[in-house]
């Protein structure tokens, strides 16, 4: 069951990084197109309803995914080439059950989108309202695609598939690209809307071949309410339940935000996705190849191969999460102005986008903590503990945005945003301590050598940058490559000489 963590992670990384090329294409094109606007936002508050579905419930790592591996790997791990017919059935029905589930869900977004858009967007203006409605009733049939890709997703990966499920999302941002291109001045957004529809179908079935290599051909079946079903619903629902919490946290941010400039929005939902850029590709790289060895694991009772690939996981995320949250501190303004700022995108753009990127950098840190602790609760088959630590968010959450947003601003959303994060990551590693103990001690060492390495490359960083004045945005480039690729060596050959484990490996790796 052993794989080798950094070569499976080193292909789903470069898979998830091709993806999320494809995923910025598309945001410049949507920058570009309608900068920060009314038309913007309406897009960004009607894209959150079918994005929930596809993306947060039925992405690689959601509920539906989750719920597929943690039963799946256990129930197939000694079939290398065909499904049983047993577990095939109970394939069958989930696959049938949720549909039924989403298409009904499908079908009132279709029919109340306005209503829907009215309890998310909060003080937005009827203009806006309007748009967004028009846009979430084309995007409605996406949430039946959404939990049944969840599930797609997972069996490929049972069956240690990775190229669909990290390609997948490419199709979206295709869809969306050329949407842009073929209509580039519709003023209804609603272009945005059909694009994200057909890209989302075209995800769906380029998870197929994957599907019929591996024999695991869908038949409509109904048996809802046996005992499996029972075991995946107990990892599902509570997954489902924490996710959906977690999304009430970004309609509480939402909330808050539409009282605030126009605009406001777009810009919290353009630094999310440069976040999202190299965060993803991290959680994806590393907790899709760790979380079937998580489970396996916990089925053999094999608790020292648990902690160790555990303890190795997030130091490794660790140790890539801070240099990425280093250079989004020093090249955030940089980097929106020369990746965004054309077309309708402005120089007032460029300034709200960099002050919510900078307060949400630091989250980077406790996330993907947290998202590994989470596959740890999933892997025992433990999704009520995570739904808990979510549910007590939404009072933090409400808070947070209480306190910030009326001294920062739009930028308080998202500090608001880094203090839950670190608020979960610190419950949910206290509430696993009561399972079993996952030795964190042996995380604060090569922890507290990497902050400081981080510091002192920060600060050299920001003193050799001094020394440039750009003129152009090809002499900014040219700064920013070269400022990224010395601190990038000066880093490594610090972790070298602080003899951090994962630096030490890494080097071995590239020796050979």
């Amino acid at each position: 069951m052993r794989i080798n963590l950094f070569k499976t992670a080193g292909l789903v990384a470069a898979l998830t990084i091709i993806s999320k090329i494809f995923g910025f294409w598309r945001d410049l094109a949507v920058a570009n197109a309608y900068g920060a606007s009314m038309v913007s936002d309406a897009f960004f508050y009607s894209y959150q309803i079918p994005s929930l579905a596809l993306i947060l419930l039925g992405g690689v790592g959601g509920p539906f995914h989750t719920a597929t591996i943690s039963f799946f790997s256990k129930y197939i791990l000694d079939y290398e080439v065909e499904i049983p017919k047993s577990a095939l059935r109970i394939f069958n029905s989930f696959v049938t059950l949720t549909a039924v589930l989403f298409g009904l869900l499908s079908i009132i977004c279709y029919f109340f989108p306005e209503q829907i858009i009215r309890i998310i967007a909060g003080q937005a203006s009827d203009q806006l309202v309007a748009i967004a409605t028009s846009q979430l009733r084309v995007m409605s049939p996406i949430i039946l695609i959404g939990g049944v890709i969840g599930i797609f997703y997972g069996i490929a990966n049972v069956y240690r598939e990775f190229i669909t499920p990290s390609l997948g999302p490419i199709f979206v941002s295709i869809g969306m690209i050329v949407a842009l291109w073929l209509f580039p001045d519709d003023p209804t957004g609603n272009v945005l809307s059909w694009g994200f529809l057909v890209g989302a179908v075209g995800q769906l079935l380029f998870q197929l071949p994957s599907l019929l290599k591996n024999k695991v051909i869908y038949r409509p079946e109904f048996a809802f309410c046996s005992d499996d079903m029972r075991k995946i619903g107990e990892v599902l629902f509570p997954a489902i339940l924490s996710t959906t919490i977690g999304q009430i946290n970004v309609y509480i941010d939402m909330f808050f935000t539409s009282g605030l400039e126009e605009g406001a929005w777009s810009a919290i939902s353009y630094s999310n996705r440069l976040y999202q850029f190299p965060t993803g590709v991290l959680i994806t790289a590393f907790l899709v190849p760790l979380f079937p060895m998580f489970s396996t694991f916990i089925g053999q009772k094999d608790w020292t191969s648990l902690k160790v690939y555990f303890n190795k996981g997030v130091s490794t995320l660790w140790f890539l999460a801070f240099p990425i949250c280093m250079f989004m501190f020093m090249f955030a303004k940089d980097s929106i102005y020369l990746l965004f700022e054309r077309g309708a995108f402005d120089s007032y753009d460029t300034v709200m986008v960099t002050k919510a990127l900078l307060f949400l950098s630091i989250s980077i840190i406790p996330y993907v903590a947290r998202d590994t602790l989470t596959r740890v609760f999933y892997s025992f088959d433990d999704s009520r503990t995570p739904f808990m630590v979510a549910a007590c968010s939404i009072g933090v959450k409400v808070l947070m945005n209480f306190l910030c947003v009326g001294r920062f601003g739009m930028a308080g959303i998202t500090l608001a945003t880094t203090a839950v994060t670190f608020f979960n990551m610190f419950m949910l590693g206290s509430l696993l301590l009561r399972k079993i103990d996952m030795e964190y001690k042996k995380l604060i060492s090569p922890l507290l050598k990497t902050t400081a390495i981080t510091f002192i490359v920060y600060f050299i960083g920001v003193f050799i940058k001094s020394f440039f004045d750009f003129h152009s945005k090809l002499y900014l480039s040219i700064e920013l490559v070269s400022v990224l690729v010395l601190c990038s060596i000066l880093y490594f050959a610090f972790a070298l000489w602080f003899k951090i484990p994962v630096a030490q490996e890494i080097l071995a790796r590239v020796k050979k």
